[in-house]
C-alpha cells in the first residue's frame, strides 16, 4: 500500500516534468490526494469490481492495476494507451481489462453512469461492487444528485468518494455549499454518509471496507468524504497563487499522507530511512524505465482518427 501511495506521488512529479519540458501537453496533479485514493481504492477487487474515477485518479488506477506505463501513453497519446488509444485528454481513465470506466469531461457524468452499471449488477443478480470518485465540486453538479438519487432509491451495490480538497479549480468549498461536509447529502438520498480523513490512508481504507461490505450485502450506497488537499494548481495550466496563500498551502503539506504514513509504519517498526531510501530508488527506476518506453512508443495512425466516433464504424463498437 505505501509503495502505490510512492508510485502515485514520484509519477505525478514524473509527469509535471515532461509538461515543463514541453513534452506533455497537460497533466491533472494529484499530489495530495494519494492517501485517500490508495486507500479507499485498496478495498475493491481487481477483476471483479468496476471503478469509475475522476481525472486526478492516478492513485485509483494504480490500485486497479494500471501500469505507469500504460499512464504515460496516455499523458504521451500514443497508440497503445489503454484509455483511448491516444484519441482522449489525458486522465480521462479507462482500461476494459480492468473493468475501468473512461468518464467525459464534464464534471459528475461518471456518476449517474455508476448508478446505472450498478443497477445492471443488481438486476442480473451478480457480485460486483461499482465505486465512483469524485471532487467537492461534483457534488454542486445536477448529474451527482440524480445518481445518488437513483442509487438510493434502488439500494443499489455502490460506493461514491469524494476527495474533498476544499476548492472546485478555483472556488472554494464555503462559496460553493452551504454545509461543511458533503457526507451531509447522503441522508437525503437515504442511506450512510461519513466523514474521515483524506490522509490516512488506513482510516480510509477502514471506511472504504465496511462501505464494500454494505454494498456485497445488498445493504445499498455509501457516501464516504474524504477531507484532503491538493498541493498544486487544479492542472498543470492552473496559477493557484492567484486565489489561495501560500501559507495555506504549506500548512497542509504538514498533513502530507506520504509522510503520515511513512511515520506510521516506522512507528511500527515496518519502516527505517534506509528501506525508505531503497523502495524510493526502485519506484523511481520503475517510473523512469516507464517514461522513457512511453515516449518511444508509436504515435496513433492519422488514418485512425475517426475510430470511435461513429456507432459502428469499427467491430470494438458492437
Amino acid at each position: 500500500m505505501f509503495r502505490l501511495v510512492l508510485t502515485a506521488r514520484l509519477l505525478d512529479e514524473a509527469a509535471l516534468r515532461q509538461n515543463r519540458m514541453g513534452r506533455a501537453p497537460f497533466v491533472v496533479p494529484a499530489e495530495g490526494h494519494e492517501g485517500c485514493q490508495v486507500g479507499t481504492a485498496w478495498a475493491m477487487r481487481r477483476g471483479i469490481d468496476v471503478w469509475l474515477p475522476y481525472y486526478r485518479d492516478g492513485g485509483v488506477v494504480l490500485t486497479a492495476g494500471m501500469t505507469p506505463y500504460e499512464i504515460f501513453l496516455g499523458i504521451f497519446a500514443k497508440a497503445d494507451d489503454p484509455s483511448s488509444g491516444g484519441r482522449q485528454m489525458p486522465s480521462h481513465w479507462g482500461h476494459r481489462a480492468l473493468g475501468i470506466i473512461t468518464g467525459s469531461s464534464p464534471i459528475a457524468t461518471q456518476v449517474p453512469h455508476a448508478a446505472g452499471i450498478a443497477y445492471a449488477i443488481k438486476y442480473r443478480n451478480e457480485d460486483a461492487v461499482v465505486a465512483s470518485w469524485f471532487g467537492d465540486g461534483a457534488t454542486s453538479a445536477g448529474d451527482w444528485h440524480e445518481g445518488l438519487n437513483f442509487a438510493g432509491i434502488h439500494r443499489l451495490p455502490v460506493v461514491f468518494v469524494c476527495e474533498n480538497n476544499h476548492y472546485a479549480i478555483s472556488v472554494p468549498q464555503s462559496k460553493q455549499m452551504a454545509i461543511d461536509d458533503v457526507a451531509d447529502r447522503a441522508a437525503g438520498y437515504g442511506f450512510p454518509g461519513v466523514v474521515v480523513d483524506g490522509n490516512d490512508v488506513l482510516a480510509c481504507y477502514a471506511a472504504m471496507k465496511e462501505a464494500h461490505d454494505r454494498a456485497r450485502a445488498g445493504e445499498g450506497p455509501t457516501l464516504i468524504e474524504c477531507k484532503t488537499y491538493r498541493f498544486l494548481g487544479h492542472t498543470s495550466d492552473d496559477d493557484d497563487k492567484t486565489y489561495r496563500s501560500r501559507d495555506e498551502v504549506e500548512e497542509a503539506r504538514h498533513h502530507d499522507p506520504l509522510h503520515v504514513f511513512g511515520e506510521y509504519l516506522r512507528s511500527q517498526g515496518l519502516l527505517d530511512d534506509v528501506g525508505a531510501e531503497e523502495l524510493r530508488g526502485d519506484v523511481k527506476g520503475e517510473i523512469d524505465e516507464a517514461l522513457a518506453a512511453a515516449w518511444d512508443a508509436s504515435d496513433p495512425e492519422p488514418t485512425s482518427a475517426l475510430r470511435h466516433v461513429f456507432a459502428g464504424d469499427d467491430e470494438d463498437d458492437r
